[in-house]
């Protein structure tokens, strides 16, 4: 079985990469590991997930990253798998308030892979296989950096996480029809830009042990 490993950075990635360098637990399964940087958002992991398509076409995709939390239940170093996406910044600002382009009637609520406005994972199997908690997580191009934005995110899309490239991976793999899984842990709390407070080397050490759990657990 052929996997690839996407990330948006390399220091994301960086202690699984060094494990798979040092263990030989990979020899003894059946499994081919591809790694693929795509760089941050949307657009950049779009293209990096099509053109690696062209060249190879994996049996399986997880991605790996780090997430601000929407929901402060949700603790700083905590790892979620993504259950659906949700396009959260992709509208307008009117004086009635935000809408985005379901509300504009300019994308179909229901149409492939969309449903009910969101990008659901809909291979249950490797996602239960994380043993993680499921969230619903927002794909945003602009990092949220006001409560108010944040709750009004939080309380539109019933998302608990925020990123930059997850619905991207979502709709490749859907229209694609290739099974995934997207894995993320929680290094700061979305509408503080304190980045003192952030918790960005617990968050990439336990991503990086749930990812190595996964991985060999395949």
């Amino acid at each position: 079985m052929n996997c690839l490993v996407v990330a948006a950075t390399v220091l994301e990635l960086k202690p699984f990469i060094e494990h798979c360098r040092s263990t030989n637990k990979l020899d003894y399964i059946d499994l081919q590991l591809d790694f693929l940087i795509t760089g941050v958002g949307q657009l950049n992991t779009s293209y990096a997930l099509m053109k690696h398509l062209q060249v190879k076409r994996p049996d399986v995709i997880i991605m790996a990253g780090i997430a601000g939390a929407l929901d402060r239940e949700l603790n700083l170093g905590d790892v979620v798998t993504v259950k659906q996406e949700s396009l959260a910044d992709l509208g307008v600002l009117e004086k009635d308030g935000y809408k985005d382009v379901f509300d504009l009637k300019l994308l179909a609520s229901n149409n492939f892979p969309f449903k009910q406005k969101k990008l659901p994972n809909t291979f249950d199997v490797l996602m239960q296989r994380t043993k993680l908690p499921l969230v619903g997580s927002i794909t945003v191009n602009q990092i949220t950096s006001s409560k108010k934005t944040a709750a009004l995110y939080q309380s539109k899309y019933k998302a608990k996480i925020e990123n930059m490239e997850g619905a991207a991976l979502h709709l490749v793999c859907l229209k694609e029809n290739i099974p995934f899984v997207q894995i993320r842990s929680i290094s700061n709390y979305v509408g503080e830009r304190n980045k003192q407070k952030w918790k960005l080397k617990e968050a990439v050490q336990n991503l990086n042990k749930e990812l190595i759990r996964l991985i060999e657990s395949l």
